[in-house]
């Protein structure tokens, strides 16, 4: 039998490296720094995703810090309600901006919020809901939507493991007021590294388009606004006046006419990404892993494996196995399982004591000690998706 399932595949093509050399071999030499290539793919992102304004940065975690300085912008310091089943990034934005995370538990359907624990979390200081489309998975519910209408709170989605996945026939990143993605090498699609922020309110990509750029009202497209800014500082030259104190998020042209390059492929490789997982968890053992997730329009770079009872022999037993099978895989989901167990959290005061963890989180813990993921890529061959079934099945 065939094995030796690396974790992650490069999706940068011979294709990608040519259109990079063509577009170096220019004459004039073209610009490199953030540029046109850049404004470019932000248009094609955009048409692609079904959005208004999408901004390209150098990472999904600048996606993510600049959406948080957006709202401390707007708000100031405010509650942030965010999963424990995901990215390091997502919380660190959180706290780094001053704002106050408020943890809430999964569902084991499509490990986004529990609904219940959701609506006890809100408070009159809640100004915005982060939520986590975890490997694939849409996150989104009818009940969610009305929740953030009823409270009038901004929902912001981080789709950076998610692309093209949906929600009633709709892209995730298309739903909430801001959405996030990454181009890390094994996500979707690749620009090396990147990000993109997305939103359809003229006055958040005015804010954004400053906050990749240290602030700077210069990048500004609202020429009411900048008059109005200039005009309240007339001892500031008007080309360095800075709105907030941010940092340099903006990526390069190379990376832009990559992402332009990738973006070609996109929809076939994650069809491709969806026939994979719809076979690995129609033919998973029922009885031994979670397999009813809601895959209603799923879009997984990354196979899913949840243990359904806490079994820690059982678990060593298929780690062992993995390895001694050259099948490479990352316990705990998305950011290596439960936040709440890393050691940053205790130094920003958190109460994360085992009793606590066990009433309030007990779902994400289960994830967090007993679930793996493994690598779904366009270029994965069916019999080894099959043979990984036979061994996860028979152990």
């Amino acid at each position: 039998m065939s094995y030796n399932i690396p974790l992650m595949s490069d999706n940068v093509t011979r294709e990608d490296i040519n259109e990079l050399i063509t577009f170096l071999q220019q004459d004039p030499l073209p610009r490199l720094t953030n540029g046109p290539k850049v404004e470019e793919f932000e248009r094609a992102w955009s048409d692609w995703l079904g959005v208004k304004h999408s901004i390209f940065v150098n990472s999904g975690t600048s996606a993510n810090y600049m959406t948080m300085q957006l709202l401390r912008y707007l708000h100031g310091p405010c509650d942030i309600i965010v999963p424990p089943l995901t990215w390091v990034s997502d919380i660190a934005s959180v706290i780094n901006n001053g704002h106050n995370p408020v943890f809430v538990d999964i569902n084991l359907s499509n490990l986004s919020f529990d609904i219940n624990k959701l609506k006890e979390a809100i408070t009159s200081n809640t100004k915005a809901i982060f939520l986590t489309h975890v490997l694939g998975l849409n996150g989104i519910t009818d009940e969610l939507l009305a929740l953030c209408s009823d409270k009038n709170i901004m929902l912001v989605e981080d789709v950076c493991e998610s692309h093209g996945a949906t929600y009633e026939g709709m892209k995730v990143g298309t739903i909430g007021q801001i959405s996030n993605f990454s181009f890390y090498f094994a996500h979707h699609m690749s620009t090396i590294e990147g990000g993109m922020v997305c939103t359809n309110d003229d006055e958040h990509y005015d804010l954004l388009r400053a906050f990749r750029s240290h602030g700077m009202l210069r990048e500004c497209k609202d020429q009411t606004f900048k008059e109005c800014v200039t005009h309240a500082h007339e001892d500031l030259n008007p080309d360095f006046i800075f709105l907030s104190p941010a940092y340099n998020f903006r990526s390069t042209e190379l990376n832009a006419v990559l992402g332009i390059s990738q973006l070609k492929n996109l929809d076939d490789n994650n069809k491709k990404r969806v026939d994979n997982f719809d076979f690995f968890m129609s033919n998973l053992n029922d009885t031994k892993y979670i397999t009813n997730l809601n895959r209603t329009g799923q879009c997984n770079y990354a196979f899913i494996v949840i243990l359904r009872k806490p079994d820690i022999e059982e678990r060593n037993k298929i780690e062992t196995m993995l390895r001694e099978n050259n099948i490479e895989f990352r316990r705990g989901l998305s950011g290596g399982g439960n936040q709440l167990r890393q050691p940053y959290i205790e130094r920003y005061g958190f109460d994360v004591s085992d009793e606590k963890l066990a009433s309030q989180f007990a779902n994400v813990d289960h994830v967090h000690n007993y679930s793996w993921y493994i690598g779904n890529y366009p270029s994965l061959e069916r019999e080894k998706i099959t043979n990984l079934l036979t061994l996860l099945n028979e152990q």
